[in-house]
This record gives C-alpha cells, structure tokens and sequence, in this order.
C-alpha cells in the first residue's frame, strides 16, 4: 500500500496545530484551576458569610469576609456603565453618522489609541486631575478610570455595530422624512442592538478586573462599606492585590476568595457577551 506524503504531512500539522494549542491553553487552565481549588477551599472553610462579613484581624483563626470589596465592586460597574456607555456611544455615532467631518476623525484617532495605553497611566492621570483637587480617594474617581478604560472597547463594537447597518434599511429612514437623530433612534438602534449590547458587556469585562487605575483612585477601604460617592472605596482587584502580598495566611485565602469571585463575575460577563454577539453574526 502506498503512502501518501502529503496525508502524512497534513496529519502531522494536524496534531502540531493541536498540541499548540493546548499548549498555549495550559497556563490558562491552570490559573482557572488554581483560583477554583483555593477559592472553593475559603468558601468551604468559611460558608457564603464570607460574602458579607469584613475581613478579620491578620491573626484571627476565622477569615472574614469580602463583603465591602464586593459591594464596592458592584457599585464601580454600575457607575463605569453610567459614565462610559454614554460617551462610548456617542462618539460612536459621531464617527458613523458624521464620518468626515474633522472632529469625527481625531475622536477616532484618540479613542482608539487608548486601546494601546497603559492602564496604569490611566490611574496615574484621573489621580492628578480628581484625587488632588478633591483631597481624597473616592468611589467616582475609580469609576472615571475604569470608564477611561471601557470606553475604546465599547466604542469599537458599536461603531462596527452601526456600520453594518444596510445602506438599504438607511435610506429607507430617510426617505419617510425621519431625521439623523430620529433614524438613529427608532430605526439603526434596533437593528445594531445586539452588537451595542456587546460593546457594553464587553467594555465592562475589561474594566471589571483591573487593579493598576484603582491603586491610585479608591483608597480601598476593606473594612468600611459604601458611605458615598465621594468617599474611598474598595474593589476586588484591589483586595486581592493587597492581600496576596501580606504574609498572613487568612488575607491569602481572602485572596483567593475574591479572585473566585472576580472570575466568575468576568466568565458571567464575557459568556454573555460571546452569546450576543454569536446572535450579531447569525443574523
């Protein structure tokens, strides 16, 4: 029986595309793995008290809680979401709808450059124009940055969103007298929902873990719960940034608590992400 070279040389890629891969998925699972094993062990050791309750004390046998990062958390998505989705999407339609108009193409320029710019500067810059003036850390300047930060990603999604509209579905709104605004309103939105929505989620999966902004913004208050916008603020990032580094063996099985925690918050939010736009290429 003869053997046929380019068969075996297509096997042979097969599986060296396949090893690769795995290869390159393993430093991935392991960290899953890793955060699932030690998270699930502080949830076990502690219960889903450890949701609410404030950290212990460094020497204390009983481990606490993350309920202040957790909450603080929550409420960083929700002021990013107010703060950046607007102003993502407008400049969105700024670009689509005014594509040639001089200040379209230098916000393009500009809010895409940001997708190359160190989140770390981003902290280092709403700390010397918010913190400084305001003379403390707060919930709203870490909101700010985290907007900063979700605002190229969400911007890039619903610019595309809106691109792909048909031309057809375009000039029939125009044609029934509706203006730009009114079109965008009652007829493009519509039609590029799915992808928007994409944007969004997927802007917030991107800011939701970030650590370096939040260093120089929040002030990270674990043991106090939200008292105001204008107040210092803890997340979970910052706590398990924070905790990892202490020598105490209860603040790294908070650790690895929160990090849980964050992880199953970014896959609950890239899932539903992916979903949506699997509907955007669908239809």
């Amino acid at each position: 029986m003869e053997i046929d070279g380019r068969m075996v040389l297509d096997k042979v890629f097969t599986l060296l595309v396949i090893l690769l891969a795995l290869l390159a998925f393993t430093p991935i699972l392991w960290i899953l793995g890793s955060v699932f094993v030690n998270g699930v062990k502080a949830f076990t050791r502690e219960g889903l008290s450890v949701l609410f309750k404030t950290p212990s004390s460094p020497l204390s046998s009983s481990l606490g809680g993350i309920g202040p990062a957790l909450l603080g958390t929550l409420i960083l998505i929700v002021l990013t979401t107010i703060i950046g989705l607007p102003v993502a999407f407008f400049t969105a339609v700024l670009a689509t709808e005014y594509p040639h108009t001089l200040l379209a193409r230098i916000v393009n320029v500009l809010v895409r450059s940001l997708l190359g710019l160190p989140t770390i500067l981003v902290g280092m810059l709403v700390y010397t124009l918010i913190v400084i003036p305001m003379g403390r850390f707060s919930a709203i300047a870490g909101a700010i940055a985290l907007a900063i930060i979700l605002l190229p990603y969400t911007y890039t999604y619903v610019e595309n969103a809106l691109n792909t509209i048909p031309r057809d579905y375009r000039e029939a709104a125009y044609s029934i007298g509706l203006t730009k605004a009114g079109a965008l309103l009652r007829v493009f939105i519509g039609i590029a929902r799915r992808g928007i929505v994409a944007g969004i989620l997927v802007g917030l999966s991107r800011a939701c873990g970030e650590t370096a902004p939040l260093l120089f913004t929040i002030g990270g208050s674990s043991r106090i719960y939200f008292t105001g916008l204008d107040q210092p603020i803890d997340a979970i990032p910052l706590l398990v940034y924070r905790y990892a580094l202490t020598p105490y063996e209860n603040y790294h099985a908070l650790a690895w608590c929160g990090a849980l925690v964050l992880t199953l918050i970014y896959l609950a939010i890239f899932l539903t992400a992916r979903i949506v736009v699997r509907g955007v290429e669908v239809d």
